[in-house]
């Protein structure tokens, strides 16, 4: 069992890949609260989806994330946003798990996926290429100086089969989805057998993610002002319901929590 030190540690450790713009600012504000609930921030997105979203993907020290998990970050983190005014129209805000093919932004992050398959994106040229695909290797070196070692699959004939990556220049980068990792997965628990999820007739790499809606909220100030209990979570084939609200998350890419919040002058959103 992980000692409050090590848990401290954990949510402690720094991103090594960071947001830019609107984005940077949303984690600047989310990642304290975040922290403060025992989580910690992977990253943040915004997108154009249903107008405005803001997908904020957050975990456990552990690495899990419930859907449990991510109402309580929802709850906490939907006022604080409307409190700073960072976005001024409505959005939605999406609180999801890493994911199986998470994306790898800490150096304990690399570390765990030492012997697993990654694509990486560097913020410069590299051997006079930006993106490698291959697999983890080794991190080595100290400080400043750390390094990804990587085997590429991505190499043609005549290419070097081999890659040292500085960690600080890596824009990019996230596990690849394959058979193999599926399995690993399976093996470390964090998803359930068969019969937890659709059935073995649907392959791991094919399932479904774990969502759930919360009530619509309207305005800045609306969303608390109501005192109605969030309605029971539907999930999507996912083998999560309401009476396993504290399973891992069992979809091949994330478990999702979101809600829609209005304008600022509290007008719905048609």
């Amino acid at each position: 069992m992980a000692t409050i030190r090590q848990v401290q540690g954990a949510l402690n450790e720094p991103r090594l890949i960071e947001e830019k713009g609107l984005a940077a600012r949303v984690a600047h504000l989310a990642e304290p609260v975040l922290a403060h609930l025992g989580y910690r921030l992977v990253r943040v997105k915004l997108s154009a989806l249903a107008g405005m979203t803001v997908q904020v993907m957050a975990e456990r020290p552990d690495g899990c994330m419930t859907i449990g998990d991510c109402e309580i970050a929802s709850e906490a983190l939907s006022p604080t946003l409307d409190a700073e005014g960072l976005i001024t129209s409505p959005y939605r805000l999406e609180i999801s798990s890493p994911g199986i093919d998470r994306p790898l932004v800490r150096v304990s992050d690399f570390c765990q996926a030492i012997g697993r398959e990654a694509r990486i994106e560097m913020n410069s040229l590299a051997g006079g290429r930006r993106r490698f695909r291959g697999q983890v290797i080794a991190i080595e070196g100290e400080g400043d100086d750390l390094r990804l070692v990587l085997e590429r699959s991505d190499a043609k004939a005549g290419e070097h089969p081999g890659a040292s990556l500085p960690l600080r220049e890596i824009a990019e980068a996230r596990l690849t989805l394959s058979e193999t990792l599926l399995r690993q997965s399976l093996q470390a628990g964090k998803m359930p057998r068969s019969g937890h999820a659709r059935g073995e007739e649907e392959s791991a790499a094919g399932a479904p993610e774990a969502r759930a809606a919360s009530p619509l909220r309207c305005g800045r100030i609306a969303r608390a002002a109501s005192g109605s209990k969030p309605v029971p979570f539907a999930t999507s084939g996912s083998g999560l319901s309401q009476s396993q609200p504290e399973r891992a998350a069992p979809a091949a890419r994330a478990t999702r929590c979101s809600h829609t919040t209005g304008d600022k002058n509290g007008r719905k959103r048609k």
